[in-house]
């Protein structure tokens, strides 16, 4: 009886022990890190809601954003298409996506009818993925700085504009999103 109980701890030990170690790796896997295509280049216009954050600009709007590359900026313009404002591609300093999770309004008032066996409970389980470009500015011109988002339709759209407004406003990606780096000035000396 002694002898199995021991058998059985010297077993479980060399089990845990065999666990603990390192995994190895595939050499023919190599230490490739696994990206993601890259999307398609975003259409020159396409639709954003405007959710706030520019100086003067608070009120939520439909409209288009657009990509104005002959004056290097980004072009928000209203449902009437009269450009309501602009970030110049130099201005941004970083540009992320960003994902919430909502109930929709038509939910939350099927959940407050009141209703038998509980069916308004469903309601609490409908939920909506809205997606955002998310931008960093500081403008040089007038000293502004902010943070402003704009509600975009999809994950494509978001991914595409993404990336074209990084490559157009020379942004260097860090994780999902994008970032202008900061340049040091190097000090020179001159010799006598």
């Amino acid at each position: 009886m002694k002898f199995s109980a021991v058998a059985i701890l010297i077993g479980a030990l060399a089990i845990g022990a065999y666990a603990q170690r390192p995994r190895t790796m595939d050499p023919s896997q190599g230490n490739t890190a696994k990206s993601s295509p890259t999307p398609l280049p975003a259409p020159q216009t396409f639709k954003a809601k405007y959710e706030g954050g520019v100086v003067g600009y608070m009120k939520k709007q439909d409209g288009t954003l657009t990509f104005d590359d002959t004056n290097h900026r980004l072009v928000f313009r209203n449902k009437e298409q009269k450009e309501l404002l602009f970030i110049p591609y130099e201005a941004i300093t970083a540009a992320y996506p960003d994902t919430q999770s909502r109930r929709p309004t038509a939910a939350t008032v099927a959940s407050a009818v009141p209703a038998p066996y509980g069916l308004n409970m469903l309601g609490w389980l409908v939920k909506k993925k809205y997606r955002y470009l998310t931008l960093s500015f500081d403008d040089a011109d007038t000293h502004v700085a902010g943070l402003t988002s704009f509600k975009l339709e999809n994950k494509e759209i978001l991914a595409s504009s993404l990336n074209t407004l990084a490559s157009k406003a020379g942004l260097t990606q860090r994780g999902e999103g994008f970032i202008r780096k900061k340049t040091t000035a190097q000090a020179t000396t001159t010799g006598p």
